[in-house]
């Protein structure tokens, strides 16, 4: 469970949600003899993502709800352990929700779990957990780590259960917080941890997983973004590659890389989102094959299980969470950015999106793409 034999202080924080992922971490936990705290985050007021239409149930299915803590705070009960409700909503709004907003505003497409990883659970619980003397930081997430002895570098390796991976948004992971930080998850299946919640009685062993963003519940990221900033986004031009105009859109926020339906345009073929432009407002449009290409750029680069290389090697790379990994040679530019070159073209490269290197399982690094040609 990568938990090193000797930690003297035996004392571990468990990030929890009410799901059974954090739930069965928390008794696995226990099992090996760890002094537990359960804490929870309050990320947000349910008021600033839900609207004067939406009801109480839809606020209550969002995590960081009365409901979750509840739930977190009877497993914690159940495993005779205290629990916290930690605030960092003004943390998240900053850190979370303004970067999402200011990138779909930019004409990309962000994933703010990666955000939420990087700035609250591994930095601002981290620090919490120092505070209360805790030695680990452990977490439902389907990952794994372990320390090669050789180089005395942690590295990361993907979950032994391929579906559930989540190891693709947990590549900012430095080497200080991988030295503190255990996902006991990391060799077990879906199936598994549900037994073993079984086995302790967790009311929640069956509870669904959490699929949305938790600050936009029902997929509506335009009506939370124009609802946040308080302005509406205007609309604009569809156009070709050669500028011809061929419609108008409802705004740029309402649209990413690849997207084909709800375009509202009649032609003779099937038109995709190419590429935004927010400093023109444009939104440019092209057929299916031309949203192949074979180089991305990535930019605020994080290594993780091994250093930076010096010069290139060879990668399977991901360019989106559900995307399979491709055969790339990469390198870095003199000017810090990394070049990413697929041995064949991708789908709908996406600005604001990550790129993150494996070599087999393990987790090399990863940036957030800023370009692709």
């Amino acid at each position: 469970m990568n938990l090193a034999e000797n930690d003297r202080q035996k004392k571990a924080l468990i990030a929890m949600s009410g799901g059974v992922d954090s739930s069965v971490a928390a008794a696995l936990l226990k099992e090996q003899g760890y002094d537990c705290v359960g804490a929870m985050m309050k990320l947000y007021q349910n008021e600033d993502i839900v609207s004067a239409d939406d009801t109480a149930e839809k606020a209550n299915k969002t995590c960081c709800s009365a409901d979750d803590a509840e739930d977190a705070a009877m497993v914690a009960r159940k495993l005779n352990m205290p629990f916290y409700v930690f605030r960092f909503t003004e943390e998240f709004r900053c850190q979370v929700m303004d970067r999402f907003v200011n990138s779909y505003l930019k004409g990309e497409t962000p994933n703010p779990c990666i955000d939420c990883n990087r700035y609250m659970k591994f930095e601002k619980l981290y620090e919490r957990a120092a505070l209360l003397g805790c030695d680990k930081i452990v977490t439902g997430h389907y990952a794994r780590i372990s320390r090669d002895e050789k180089s005395g570098r942690w590295q990361m390796r993907k979950a032994l259960d391929q579906k559930k991976d989540q190891s693709y948004v947990l590549y900012n992971l430095t080497q200080e917080q991988l030295s503190h930080v255990c996902f006991p998850l990391g060799e077990l299946t879906k199936e598994e941890v549900r037994g073993i919640a079984q086995r302790y009685g967790f009311f929640n062993a069956n509870k669904q997983d959490s699929q949305d963003i938790c600050f936009v519940p029902d997929g509506h990221y335009e009506k939370f973004i124009e609802k946040y900033t308080g302005a509406v986004v205007p609309e604009g031009n569809f156009v070709t590659q050669d500028g011809e105009i061929v419609g108008r859109h409802k705004g740029i926020i309402h649209y990413t890389v690849g997207q084909r339906r709800g375009l509202g345009i009649a032609a003779a073929f099937p038109y995709y989102v190419k590429e935004i432009r927010p400093e023109s407002n444009e939104v440019v449009l092209c057929s299916n094959e031309e949203l192949f290409k074979r180089t991305l750029y990535a930019a605020d680069i994080n290594w993780v299980s091994i250093r930076e290389p010096a010069k290139e090697i060879r990668v399977q790379a991901k360019i989106r969470y559900r995307h399979t990994p491709g055969m790339a040679t990469v390198k870095m530019t003199e000017n810090g950015l990394l070049k990413v070159i697929f041995d064949e073209p991708q789908r709908a490269i996406t600005k604001g999106q990550s790129v993150v290197l494996y070599d087999g399982d393990m987790v090399l690094g990863g940036g957030k793409i800023c370009a692709a040609e």
